[in-house]
């Protein structure tokens, strides 16, 4: 077995409400802390992820340091009362129920930290696929600090045009041993997970390995590679990059100490094949709050040199809940998103106010009803060209592309120990 996914000792909880235990991933509905509020009355008095999580909208709270311990002592308690069950050397074959009705199938497992980087232009079999803001990352590490488990929201994307690795798993459900199935919270689909066997799982690597081999990958994209491209980040970008530096630190931290078989060397994660009927590319919008609005349209139009006549590179301004085409004459980046982030970056390090990221238009339609924000709608990208794209250019500009709507991302299901 060649490729840095392997099997793990997975956590899932017992004699437990799957319904309320299940919550999306804490890197959505960020400007909406209703939803989070939502959730809370959802799963008060049961016991669920949400205990285990810090949701994103709450990182820049007053209150942070106490929800972090909190987390890391309920993290403790669930342990010690014996939430989880406990399935060693385990693979878990996913099949979830969008909620446009498509099915996307997937596979849990450890994913080796020593085969990964997110700097760009890396060459390890697992490489981001957008820009990593470090600055990101050590307020994460805090909620990583202490904590005796992990649960991943982290989908990594394979380009398996075959079908050979995660696909034949449907006709075999028969054969595994069937874990959990049902219904998630809020419009979120249903989900079902079985084991794999340990013929099956073997299958699986021997699939990966052929992906991983650099005269077949070559070959598929026409190049002269010394190493392989296998694993790209989908959903969780910052989540990995915070396992990887977590895992750098600690081995900084004991020169002397044997860390190799440490659990905190791997993070758990779900594979998908990027050809997936379900998986679907679709732009990560963008709304910049607490500005002056004419300022930011002013400079915007004279760095991108903006206009009405059409060019390769079209954004939507919305203001008011109303969205005007735009084209950029002066592009900062191949990718419209590029020029667009580009600007805003330059923006906010000499002006007031902040960025955040949007699925949704009618989410950006809203806030953008507030005098003081402005909306930015961005053209989808092709999915295809991802892994060509971060093979050659390395990369994307962060915040590139998402995978579907907030409520058919991942929500926390498994987790794994990751003390000693």
């Amino acid at each position: 077995m060649a490729t840095a996914f392997k099997s793990a000792d997975i956590l899932l909880p017992q004699n437990t409400d799957m319904e309320k235990w299940a919550v999306v991933a804490c890197d959505q509905y960020t400007s909406q802390p209703d939803y989070w509020y939502d959730v809370e009355k959802l799963t008060q008095n049961s016991k669920s992820a949400l205990e285990l999580i810090l949701p994103e909208v709450f990182l820049e709270d007053k209150d942070v340091e106490q929800r972090i311990d909190k987390i890391h002592n309920n993290m403790k308690d669930y342990l010690d009362s014996c939430t989880f069950k406990e399935h060693k050397d385990s693979i878990i074959y996913i099949e979830r129920i969008q909620s446009d009705g498509k099915m996307r199938a997937g596979i849990v497992g450890k994913l080796d930290l020593e085969g990964y980087s997110y700097q760009k232009g890396s060459k390890t079999p697992v490489r981001a696929t957008e820009a990593t803001v470090v600055e990101r990352i050590p307020p994460r590490i805090k909620v990583r600090c202490g904590a005796e488990i992990e649960l991943p929201h982290i989908m990594i994307l394979i380009d398996d045009r075959e079908k050979s690795v995660i696909e034949p798993l449907e006709q075999r459900k028969a054969e595994m041993e069937s874990v959990y199935s049902f219904e998630l919270m809020k419009n979120g689909g249903t989900i079902s997970g079985y084991k794999l066997t340990k013929a099956m799982q073997e299958q699986v690597f021997e699939a990966l390995d052929k992906l991983a081999d650099i005269d077949t990958f070559n070959e598929k994209y026409g190049l002269d590679e010394s190493s392989p491209l296998v694993f790209a980040m989908g959903d969780g970008n910052h989540s990995l990059a915070t396992a990887k530096e977590f895992y750098e630190q600690l081995k900084r931290e004991n020169p002397d100490k044997d860390l190799s078989n440490h659990p905190a060397r791997y993070a758990l994660v779900e594979i998908v094949n990027l050809h997936s009927p379900a998986l679907e590319f679709e732009a990560i919008h963008r709304i910049v709050t607490d500005i002056d609005r004419n300022k930011l349209l002013d400079d915007l139009t004279d760095s991108l040199k903006l206009s009405e006549e059409k060019s390769e590179q079209k954004i939507q301004i919305v203001l008011d809940g109303v969205a005007k085409d735009m084209y950029i004459h002066a592009p900062s980046s191949k990718l419209t998103v590029g020029s667009l982030q580009n600007f805003i970056d330059g923006y906010l390090q000499k002006n007031d106010g902040k960025v955040d990221y949007i699925h949704g238009i009618d989410v950006i339609n809203q806030l953008s009803m507030d005098k003081k924000s402005v909306g930015f709608i961005l053209p989808d990208m092709c999915k295809e060209e991802l892994f060509p794209t971060v093979i050659c250019d390395g990369a994307l500009p962060r915040k590139t592309f998402s995978m579907g709507h907030a409520e058919d991302k991942r929500f926390y299901i498994e987790a794994r120990k990751i003390t000693e």
